[in-house]
């Protein structure tokens, strides 16, 4: 049995930082492509960022390039989300999801087969 676990969210004004991480059981990030989701209350669960398998290709959505970076730590078994620079409308629920199989990046949360319970991420202006 697969289990994803977020941790590392909070309240943090807006311009400071925080740092997301994911572990899982039951499943090796190396072996295929993970994303960040976030949903914000009244809204879709949107893309953050993801990564695929090997850690090459990279994607992030328009509104987080240049402050958040995504990676992987092979060694840990686990994902991490950095982000920097936040701003309020940064605040969601914040959920790491990996997919079962399929090594490439996608977008759709569809495409993910297992998830986290989320971590909320509160930024104050």
């Amino acid at each position: 049995q697969v289990q994803v676990v977020e941790s590392g969210g909070g309240l943090v004004q807006a311009g400071g930082s925080l740092r997301l991480s994911c572990a899982a059981s039951g499943h090796t990030f190396s072996s295929s492509a993970m994303g960040w989701f976030r949903q914000a209350p009244g809204k879709e669960r949107e893309i953050v960022a993801a990564i695929s398998w090997n850690g090459v290709s990279t994607y992030y959505t328009d509104s987080v390039k240049g402050r958040f970076t995504i990676a992987t730590d092979n060694a840990k078994n686990t994902a991490l989300l950095q982000m920097n620079s936040l701003k309020p409308e940064d605040t969601a629920v914040y959920y790491c999801a990996a997919r079962r199989q399929g090594m490439s990046i996608r977008t759709s949360p569809s495409s993910y087969d297992y998830w986290g319970q989320g971590t909320q991420v509160t930024v104050s202006s």
